[in-house]
């Protein structure tokens, strides 16, 4: 994989602890499933200077990035607006969103058993949901028709993960197929026990200089359960190029007398 993915929640609900982000550990399942991975998270506040500067950094990174939350049309929702200050672009109402706004405005005056009265204020306010900036693209919503909308690599969605979980995988799927690497990463990892994290360094560098592509992770814990104070050390990367990797580990950590425990293959 040679493009990183990026995340961005937006809310002041989730910085202030009244609801707690699922977005995230879904986006890393949704990814892993597809043999990817999250290189980076951001959670910012419904502060349009600091989503304004989170969505400049993203388009400016080159990286796929999902920015859920904000795109409402309530006072609290500023995340259109910033996305269109930061590209410096105008916002517009997008033709194809107007439609599908439109037509959820009439499938709910259907199941409400009244009469669809497009000129009525609140309807024209619910338009609001379709400004973009100049030049997005939907993103179509299964739930409730209300679309998202994609600039260049940067797609944005509900924060209701009802909506958002599938609107982001349709876009994995739809745009980014020829990145996928299903069954193609593993990781291999052991116990180390009495062991510091500085004196194994030397040994994780030298495996990363060896085997280029390969990542060496050290997961120290000092009260587990289980295994109480120790290190999890391991390998990460292509399936078919680990295996070198984890031996040349497990010969240096038998170099330094470690005591080890169990292995584990992911």
């Amino acid at each position: 994989m040679s493009r990183s993915f990026g995340l961005i929640v937006v809310g002041d609900e989730i910085l202030s602890g009244k609801r707690i982000d699922k977005h995230m550990p879904k986006v890393i399942q949704l990814l892993a499933e597809r043999g990817l991975e999250l290189g980076w998270a951001e959670y910012v506040g419904d502060v349009p200077a600091r989503i304004t500067a989170a969505l400049a950094r993203a388009f400016a990174s080159g990286d796929v990035v999902f920015s859920t939350g904000g795109i409402g049309a309530t006072p609290d929702d500023h995340t259109r607006q910033c996305a269109a200050a930061a590209l410096g672009v105008p916002l517009g109402l997008h033709p194809e969103a107007e439609a599908l706004i439109r037509e959820r405005m009439q499938d709910t005056a259907r199941e409400q058993g009244t009469v669809y009265e497009p000129d009525r204020p609140d309807n024209i306010h619910r338009l609001n949901m379709g400004v973009f900036p100049l030049g997005a693209k939907i993103i179509r919503n299964p739930y409730n028709k209300i679309p998202g909308f994609s600039v260049g690599d940067v797609h944005f969605v509900p924060g209701f993960p009802v909506m958002a979980w599938p609107m982001i995988e349709s876009v994995l799927d739809e745009r980014y197929a020829d990145l996928f690497a299903r069954g193609r990463v593993a990781e291999r990892s052991v116990i180390v026990y009495g062991a510091m994290e500085a004196t194994l360094t030397p040994l994780m560098e030298a495996i990363e200089q060896a085997h280029p592509g390969i990542k060496v992770f050290s997961l120290p814990s000092v009260d587990h359960a289980e295994h109480g104070r120790h290190i999890e050390l391991g390998v990460k990367g292509d399936a078919d190029r680990i295996g070198p990797a984890y031996s040349q580990l497990l010969a240096g950590l038998h170099a330094f007398e470690a005591r080890l425990g169990p292995e584990m293959v992911r």
